[in-house]
Protein backbone atom coordinates (compact mmCIF):
# COMPACT_ATOMS: atom_id res chain seq x y z
CA UNK A 1 0.00 0.00 0.00
CA UNK A 2 1.10 3.36 -0.62
CA UNK A 3 -0.12 7.25 -0.77
CA UNK A 4 0.26 7.44 -4.22
CA UNK A 5 -1.98 4.96 -4.77
CA UNK A 6 -4.69 7.39 -6.07
CA UNK A 7 -3.03 9.25 -8.59
CA UNK A 8 -5.33 10.94 -10.88
CA UNK A 9 -5.35 9.95 -14.52
CA UNK A 10 -5.06 7.16 -16.94
CA UNK A 11 -2.82 4.84 -17.89
CA UNK A 12 -0.28 7.30 -20.58
CA UNK A 13 -0.70 9.76 -18.34
CA UNK A 14 2.13 8.46 -15.87
CA UNK A 15 4.78 7.81 -19.13
CA UNK A 16 6.69 10.43 -16.92
CA UNK A 17 5.93 9.02 -13.39
CA UNK A 18 7.80 6.26 -11.46
CA UNK A 19 8.12 6.25 -7.91
CA UNK A 20 10.26 3.66 -5.54
CA UNK A 21 9.65 3.25 -1.94
CA UNK A 22 11.79 1.98 0.54
CA UNK A 23 9.94 0.71 3.52
CA UNK A 24 10.94 -1.24 6.90
CA UNK A 25 8.43 -2.38 9.11
CA UNK A 26 7.67 -1.09 12.67
CA UNK A 27 9.13 -3.82 15.32
CA UNK A 28 10.47 -6.20 11.72
CA UNK A 29 13.58 -4.24 10.58
CA UNK A 30 13.27 -0.96 11.72
CA UNK A 31 16.37 -1.21 13.98
CA UNK A 32 19.42 0.14 12.47
CA UNK A 33 17.41 0.58 8.74
CA UNK A 34 18.43 4.37 9.03
CA UNK A 35 21.70 3.80 7.18
CA UNK A 36 20.30 1.84 4.43
CA UNK A 37 17.55 4.06 4.08
CA UNK A 38 19.74 6.78 3.62
CA UNK A 39 21.79 4.44 1.46
CA UNK A 40 18.51 4.32 -0.89
CA UNK A 41 18.35 7.38 -1.38
CA UNK A 42 22.00 7.86 -1.94
CA UNK A 43 21.58 5.20 -4.18
CA UNK A 44 19.32 7.04 -6.37
CA UNK A 45 21.41 9.90 -7.24
CA UNK A 46 22.95 8.49 -9.97
CA UNK A 47 20.04 7.71 -11.87
CA UNK A 48 18.88 11.69 -11.56
CA UNK A 49 15.97 11.35 -9.84
CA UNK A 50 13.46 14.65 -10.00
CA UNK A 51 12.34 14.22 -6.15
CA UNK A 52 13.68 12.40 -3.24
CA UNK A 53 10.99 11.72 -0.11
CA UNK A 54 11.71 11.61 3.50
CA UNK A 55 7.99 11.16 4.98
CA UNK A 56 8.71 13.09 8.32
CA UNK A 57 10.83 15.53 6.59
CA UNK A 58 9.62 16.10 3.44
CA UNK A 59 11.10 16.50 -0.11
CA UNK A 60 13.73 17.96 -2.19
CA UNK A 61 11.75 20.95 -2.71
CA UNK A 62 10.54 22.74 0.72
CA UNK A 63 8.65 25.60 2.18
CA UNK A 64 10.60 27.68 4.18
CA UNK A 65 9.76 29.75 7.55
CA UNK A 66 12.13 32.15 6.80
CA UNK A 67 11.25 33.94 4.04
CA UNK A 68 8.68 36.48 3.61
CA UNK A 69 6.13 35.96 0.60
CA UNK A 70 8.30 38.75 -1.90
CA UNK A 71 11.03 36.11 -1.43
CA UNK A 72 9.09 32.95 -1.66
CA UNK A 73 8.45 34.03 -5.52
CA UNK A 74 12.15 34.82 -6.26
CA UNK A 75 13.84 31.82 -4.28
CA UNK A 76 15.71 28.58 -6.04
CA UNK A 77 14.00 26.54 -8.08
CA UNK A 78 16.44 23.52 -7.59
CA UNK A 79 15.76 21.08 -5.95
CA UNK A 80 17.58 20.11 -2.76
CA UNK A 81 18.34 16.30 -2.57
CA UNK A 82 20.85 16.29 0.13
CA UNK A 83 18.95 18.08 2.57
CA UNK A 84 16.98 15.48 2.72
CA UNK A 85 19.39 12.50 2.96
CA UNK A 86 21.15 14.17 5.51
CA UNK A 87 17.60 15.24 7.43
CA UNK A 88 16.61 11.88 7.76
CA UNK A 89 16.76 11.20 11.35
CA UNK A 90 14.39 8.33 11.98
CA UNK A 91 13.01 4.70 10.23
CA UNK A 92 10.65 6.05 7.94
CA UNK A 93 9.00 5.71 4.08
CA UNK A 94 11.79 6.92 1.50
CA UNK A 95 10.93 7.06 -1.86
CA UNK A 96 12.53 8.69 -5.47
CA UNK A 97 10.66 9.96 -8.01
CA UNK A 98 12.00 9.43 -11.74
CA UNK A 99 10.29 11.16 -14.94
CA UNK A 100 11.38 8.47 -17.21
CA UNK A 101 11.03 4.26 -17.01
CA UNK A 102 14.83 3.58 -17.98
CA UNK A 103 15.67 5.43 -14.81
CA UNK A 104 13.72 3.97 -12.59
CA UNK A 105 14.37 0.91 -14.15
CA UNK A 106 18.14 1.36 -13.82
CA UNK A 107 17.51 2.38 -10.14
CA UNK A 108 15.43 -0.47 -9.18
CA UNK A 109 17.67 -2.88 -10.39
CA UNK A 110 20.65 -1.52 -8.46
CA UNK A 111 18.26 -1.88 -5.24
CA UNK A 112 17.82 -5.07 -6.04
CA UNK A 113 21.42 -5.71 -6.38
CA UNK A 114 22.32 -3.67 -2.63
CA UNK A 115 19.64 -6.22 -1.00
CA UNK A 116 18.86 -4.24 1.67
CA UNK A 117 16.82 -6.57 3.41
CA UNK A 118 13.34 -3.77 3.00
CA UNK A 119 10.26 -3.65 1.09
CA UNK A 120 10.62 -1.41 -1.84
CA UNK A 121 6.93 -0.84 -3.68
CA UNK A 122 7.00 0.59 -7.16
CA UNK A 123 4.17 2.93 -8.39
CA UNK A 124 3.08 4.17 -11.46
CA UNK A 125 0.96 2.22 -14.07
CA UNK A 126 -0.12 -1.45 -13.49
CA UNK A 127 1.71 -1.93 -16.97
CA UNK A 128 4.80 0.42 -16.25
CA UNK A 129 5.64 -1.07 -13.08
CA UNK A 130 5.06 -4.34 -14.23
CA UNK A 131 7.90 -3.80 -17.09
CA UNK A 132 10.03 -1.97 -14.18
CA UNK A 133 9.97 -5.43 -12.57
CA UNK A 134 10.55 -7.56 -15.06
CA UNK A 135 13.53 -5.39 -16.14
CA UNK A 136 14.92 -5.98 -12.97
CA UNK A 137 14.64 -9.85 -12.94
CA UNK A 138 11.78 -9.23 -10.26
CA UNK A 139 8.75 -10.84 -10.85
CA UNK A 140 6.03 -8.46 -8.97
CA UNK A 141 5.21 -9.82 -5.68
CA UNK A 142 1.26 -8.17 -5.62
CA UNK A 143 -0.90 -4.94 -7.10
CA UNK A 144 -2.77 -2.60 -5.02
CA UNK A 145 -4.99 0.07 -6.56
CA UNK A 146 -6.83 2.83 -6.72
CA UNK A 147 -11.31 2.03 -7.41
CA UNK A 148 -11.02 6.00 -8.06
CA UNK A 149 -13.66 8.55 -6.77
CA UNK A 150 -17.46 7.46 -6.04
CA UNK A 151 -20.26 9.58 -5.20
CA UNK A 152 -21.00 13.04 -5.82
CA UNK A 153 -18.34 13.31 -8.76
CA UNK A 154 -19.95 16.35 -10.37
CA UNK A 155 -18.45 18.51 -7.68
CA UNK A 156 -14.96 17.58 -8.37
CA UNK A 157 -12.71 19.91 -9.64
CA UNK A 158 -11.55 18.94 -13.50
CA UNK A 159 -9.23 16.32 -14.83
CA UNK A 160 -6.21 18.93 -14.68
CA UNK A 161 -6.85 20.04 -11.32
CA UNK A 162 -7.20 16.42 -9.83
CA UNK A 163 -4.07 15.18 -11.34
CA UNK A 164 -2.43 17.70 -10.11
CA UNK A 165 -3.82 17.80 -6.41
CA UNK A 166 -3.49 13.73 -6.24
CA UNK A 167 0.03 14.08 -6.70
CA UNK A 168 0.53 14.46 -2.87
CA UNK A 169 -0.88 11.49 -1.06
CA UNK A 170 -1.50 13.18 1.92
CA UNK A 171 -3.93 15.92 0.17
CA UNK A 172 -1.76 18.76 1.15
CA UNK A 173 -1.92 20.29 -2.10
CA UNK A 174 -5.22 22.10 -2.58
CA UNK A 175 -7.34 22.19 -5.50
CA UNK A 176 -7.58 26.15 -5.26
CA UNK A 177 -3.76 26.14 -5.09
CA UNK A 178 -3.57 24.05 -8.57
CA UNK A 179 -6.65 26.13 -10.08
CA UNK A 180 -4.74 29.05 -8.94
CA UNK A 181 -1.16 27.98 -10.53
CA UNK A 182 -3.16 27.36 -14.08
CA UNK A 183 -4.82 30.29 -14.39
CA UNK A 184 -1.48 32.46 -13.34
CA UNK A 185 -0.02 30.33 -16.32
CA UNK A 186 -2.37 30.83 -18.87
CA UNK A 187 -1.75 34.54 -17.72
CA UNK A 188 1.71 34.44 -18.35
CA UNK A 189 2.86 35.51 -14.93
CA UNK A 190 4.86 32.47 -14.43
CA UNK A 191 6.10 29.51 -16.29
CA UNK A 192 4.74 25.73 -15.70
CA UNK A 193 8.13 24.90 -14.38
CA UNK A 194 7.94 27.42 -11.73
CA UNK A 195 4.20 26.77 -11.08
CA UNK A 196 5.35 23.33 -10.29
CA UNK A 197 8.06 24.07 -8.07
CA UNK A 198 5.29 26.29 -5.86
CA UNK A 199 3.09 23.43 -5.74
CA UNK A 200 5.69 20.65 -4.72
CA UNK A 201 6.77 22.50 -1.75
CA UNK A 202 3.54 21.81 0.19
CA UNK A 203 3.63 17.91 -0.79
CA UNK A 204 4.80 16.82 2.99
CA UNK A 205 6.79 13.65 2.30
CA UNK A 206 8.22 14.44 -1.38
CA UNK A 207 6.32 12.06 -3.72
CA UNK A 208 5.16 15.40 -5.76
CA UNK A 209 6.55 15.03 -9.64
CA UNK A 210 7.41 18.41 -11.05
CA UNK A 211 8.02 17.37 -15.11
CA UNK A 212 4.13 15.56 -14.94
CA UNK A 213 2.89 18.65 -13.21
CA UNK A 214 4.39 20.86 -15.08
CA UNK A 215 3.45 18.79 -18.42
CA UNK A 216 -0.34 18.86 -16.67
CA UNK A 217 -0.19 22.68 -16.27
CA UNK A 218 1.14 23.21 -19.66
CA UNK A 219 -1.61 21.11 -21.35
CA UNK A 220 -4.21 23.20 -19.65
CA UNK A 221 -2.97 26.38 -20.91
CA UNK A 222 -2.44 25.19 -24.71
CA UNK A 223 -6.17 24.13 -24.14
CA UNK A 224 -6.86 27.96 -23.58
CA UNK A 225 -5.37 29.56 -26.40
Amino acid sequence: MTNTLHRFGDADSFHDDYIVFAIPAKGKNDAGSLPKLRKFLEMALAFHPINLGDARNGGALRPRRDMDPTQHWRRSHQPDFQAVIQGLDAPTTVSAVFDNREAAEGFLKAVKEADLGMCVTVSTSLDGAEQICWAANQPRHSINYSLGFEGRTDQLPNRQILMLSTMCGHGMVSHSLCKKMVDWVKEGRRSPPEAAAYLARFCSCGIFNTTRAARIIDAARRRQE
